[in-house]
């Protein structure tokens, strides 16, 4: 977890200027994190497997549509993990005052 320390001299608007603006951003992440697993569901379905499973266990050669398509999902996989990291550690943070 995360702390956020903001001294009791400092403004109660900026803390909730700060809040706000970690909300918003959280919002942009969900929605971008809900996009990529949109666009991983075709492949999932497509070849019956996870993400994570073809991360573990595919090649190229496995896929019909070769080095195109596994950069293609490869790279949709690491962008969701990388969201859902920015996003578990925003909304880890813990405001003290």
């Amino acid at each position: 977890m995360h702390v956020l320390h903001i001294e009791p001299k400092q403004n109660l608007q900026l803390i909730e200027l700060v809040k706000s603006a970690i909300q918003s951003e959280i919002a942009r992440l969900q929605l971008a994190l809900d996009l990529a697993r949109k666009r991983l569901a075709p492949f999932e379905s497509k070849y019956k497997i996870s993400s994570e499973e073809f991360i573990r266990t595919q090649t190229a050669e496995d896929l019909q549509g070769g080095d195109d398509e596994y950069v293609q999902w490869a790279g949709e996989f690491k962008l969701t993990q990388r969201l859902e990291e920015k996003l578990n550690q925003l909304k880890d943070l813990r405001f003290e005052y």
